[in-house]
């Protein structure tokens, strides 16, 4: 995946969650399909700063690769 198919993901999915949260009751499902979003779109701007990252130091960004969402989601802010 190169960084305008990662970044034209994480607008779709962007969207998708303003579509969602448009409403003002959600169903469980709803909320399952929030928290996946959310989670998706940190692992690929992970991916993001991963391949700026290697690209900085004269790596193949390529190279990266998306962590698992346990990993992402349990960084510090």
């Amino acid at each position: 995946m190169d960084d305008s198919e990662i970044r034209s993901r994480i607008d779709a999915l962007v969207e998708e969650e303003h579509r969602l949260r448009g409403g003002s009751e959600h169903t469980a499902e709803q909320r399952t399909r929030l928290r996946e979003i959310e989670e998706e779109r940190d692992q690929l701007w992970d991916l993001v700063r991963q391949r700026d990252a290697k690209r900085q130091y004269d790596e193949d960004p390529d190279t990266a690769e998306v962590r698992p969402r346990s990993e992402v989601e349990g960084y510090l802010q």
